[in-house]
């Protein structure tokens, strides 16, 4: 859309419409997104052309800040049921010598473990559990969605029910969740970027029936006549994976003798588990360049695909649906121009390259075929690894900064010194109430502050900050005397808020609804120039008159 949009009278738009945002597919990325909108009481339908929900897993884990991500979405609570921390990471060659191992920590920089095996079924469950208490939620099952136009002012879905007669659905806004087939990526009209990294993998679920304690946890072996793998799928769930060489029967491999002889590689057989399924899967290296056309936008799947090696599938598609919701909210709600949402595309485009090529990067070393080649590569990772020559491709984060979007900047236009960051999490005390940030100040815009910073912000600044959600929170010492506390103070029970803050050298951190930092002031002038920036980079420079 072009940069002279206006932001949207919400409630004149959707006469007559059938929603507020269209959801086309209902996986783990449309569910948490129409959850995430729900919650902020945006009218949503999802269409989802499968009656019943997929009952078998596909990723089998994430990371701190999908966790918390999904916490925000109301399951926090249910995430030790069908989680379990991943605890270590190692390859091994085909003698058997460690060619990489990785601790994975408990506690990453959202508090959650830094990596989570899952099983994806029972978090699937959750999210949909909690969206039918949602009242501004609709889900529609056995709708298949065959065209889709943008009619300028609002978007027409055309799908097929159960009975197969055609219904048109309309809305404002429409979200393509429907993975790698995507009917709304032809709507959107984009070019592919495809890094040409493609191997059949067949992937087995099993459940053992007597536990065994796996060290590692995790496993990769980078065997020239067989890579595999062997990782936790969730509590009492593993997940074995064997790509397919040259000299396999292409017909063969994908069969269930098949992947009972391949499971023989890992003790498993028919006596001691049970295959739930098997599935060949060709993994893929491809992203979206486009990700926003008019009305019509993408997350997860259908804006990009990528190899399992770096763990960030799901995760990937879980910032994304963090990213768009908020972003959403505010243009329904007349709070920012629609030109916002083209920084959702700048914004998760770099992280998901960053992320697939990472992961391409990893399946290289993995999939090495060439019984030469690997021999080399084994020396060479040996040799590191005897050095201590460090930190290796496993432990390299794929939390990456944001360099560009809806970030404060300075003079010369450039993001300011931290704006971008990924925000961390840790846990405080407010009101008699001890825990996660989130959980005991909420989530949405924060302006986190050491000092009273109230008095410095005018009433026009603070009914901008009002009116866009943001809390307020003053961090103080964890001894701090009750009789001293304000009703914005919250106690820094780990002592971690207060270096973090001191470190920046910051009076004040803004932090955005998705936890990546807006920027940070270092006195009351720069929190005047940091808010009025927000306001001017979310709506027309009349947002602040």
């Amino acid at each position: 859309m072009s940069g002279k949009e206006t932001a949207v009278d919400t409630a004149r738009e959707m006469d007559g419409l059938e929603a507020e945002v269209l959801i086309v597919g209902y996986g783990p990325v449309g569910q948490l997104l129409s959850v995430l909108l729900a919650q902020r009481g945006r009218r949503v339908t999802v269409v989802e052309r499968w009656p019943e929900p997929y009952r078998h897993p596909r990723a089998v884990g994430f990371d701190s800040e999908a966790a918390r991500i999904l916490a925000s979405a109301g399951i926090g609570d249910s995430l030790d049921k069908f989680t379990e921390p991943a605890r270590d990471h190692a390859w091994q060659n085909t003698k058997g010598e460690t060619l990489i191992d990785h601790e994975v920590a408990d506690r990453g920089h959202c508090t959650w473990p830094e990596a989570l095996s899952a099983y994806q079924p029972a978090l699937e469950s959750a999210l949909i559990e909690h969206g039918a208490t949602l009242p501004p939620l609709r889900i529609l099952r056995g709708y298949e969605a065959v065209g889709l136009a943008d009619d300028g002012d609002h978007v027409t879905l055309t799908v097929v029910g159960p009975d197969g007669d055609k219904t048109d659905l309309t809305a404002l806004w429409v979200v393509g969740c429907d993975g790698a087939n995507s009917l709304v990526r032809t709507g959107v009209g984009t070019t592919m970027t495809d890094l040409d990294f493609s191997y059949d993998w067949l992937i087995c679920d099993v459940r053992l029936h007597e536990h065994r304690e796996f060290r590692p946890n995790n496993l990769e072996i980078c065997d020239p006549a067989r890579p595999r793998t062997a990782v936790s799928a969730g509590p009492g769930h593993r997940r074995y994976e064997f790509m397919r060489v040259p000299a396999d029967d292409p017909e063969h491999f994908g069969t269930v003798e098949s992947a009972w002889e391949l499971l023989r590689l890992f003790d498993v057989t028919p006596d001691n588990g049970v295959l739930d399924r098997h599935a060949v899967y060709t993994f893929q290296a491809r992203w979206a360049e486009r990700w926003r056309t008019g009305r019509m936008l993408l997350a997860g799947d259908s804006a990009h695909l990528m190899p399992p090696f770096a763990g960030q599938g799901m995760c990937s598609g879980f910032r994304d649906a963090a990213n768009l919701a908020w972003k959403l909210d505010l243009v329904l709600g007349g709070h920012a121009a629609p030109t916002l949402l083209d920084t959702y595309t700048t914004e998760r485009r770099a992280h998901v390259r960053h992320a697939v090529e990472m992961s391409v990067g990893l399946g290289r070393v993995v999939c090495m075929a060439d019984p030469a080649a690997a021999a080399d590569r084994d020396a060479a990772m040996l040799a590191a690894r005897k050095r201590n020559i460090g930190p290796s491709a496993a432990r390299r984060s794929v939390v990456k900064p944001l360099v560009d979007g809806l970030l404060h900047r300075d003079d010369q236009g450039r993001p300011a010194p931290y704006a971008g960051q990924a925000g961390p999490q840790w846990r405080v005390r407010r009101a008699g109430t001890t825990g996660l940030f989130d959980d005991v100040v909420g989530t949405g815009f924060v302006l986190l502050h050491t000092e009273d910073v109230v008095p410095a912000l005018d009433a026009r600044r603070l009914k901008f900050l009002d009116s866009i959600g943001t809390r307020l929170v003053r961090m103080v010492p964890a001894d701090t005397p009750t009789a001293s506390l304000r009703p914005r103070d919250a106690l820094d029970v780990e002592g971690r808020y207060l270096p973090y803050l001191s470190e920046m050298d910051s009076l004040a951190v803004l932090v955005r609804p998705d936890f990546y930092l807006f920027g940070i002031a270092r006195d009351e002038d720069e929190l005047l120039v940091l808010v009025d920036d927000l306001a001017t980079q979310l709506s027309p420079p009349c947002a602040l008159s």
